[in-house]
């Protein structure tokens, strides 16, 4: 049976991804690595999403050596966005307000950071 191509990864696809995001391509055994530093990782469970990951269209695969290479298949701005949306839409009714005022009362911001909120308030509202 062929698994259907979804953009939309879950908690443990997203957790590889930013692996491969960062480091841009790596072996399943170098993505397991990096996934063991923060929780217990077991290598056949990462090479198995992987393999799905692979199926679903989330990472490319270059087989031609013994050691398959993986990289991102999707973008991060992309997956974000198209995370970020479905969130606001199922969790927040579409609003994009409550999303904030949400993010920013559980998570004070520093100053840098909201500056940066700021001009992009500011941006926005000169549109």
């Amino acid at each position: 049976m062929t698994r259907q191509k979804s953009g939309r990864p879950t908690e443990g696809e997203l957790e590889i991804l930013a692996v491969l995001w960062n480091k841009q391509s790596a072996t399943v055994r170098e993505v397991n690595e990096e996934l063991s530093k923060k929780k217990d990782a077991g290598y056949t469970t990462t090479l198995k999403l992987m393999q799905i990951m692979h199926e679903k269209g989330l990472v490319n695969r270059n087989d031609s050596s013994k050691t398959h290479i993986y990289m991102p298949a999707v973008s991060r701005d992309n997956t974000r966005s198209l995370m970020l949306s479905r969130m606001i839409d199922n969790l927040f009714a579409g609003s994009s307000a409550e999303l904030v005022m949400q993010a920013l009362g559980n998570n004070c911001p520093d100053k840098k950071e909201l500056e940066e909120i700021s001009l992009l308030i500011e941006s926005l509202r000169k549109k």
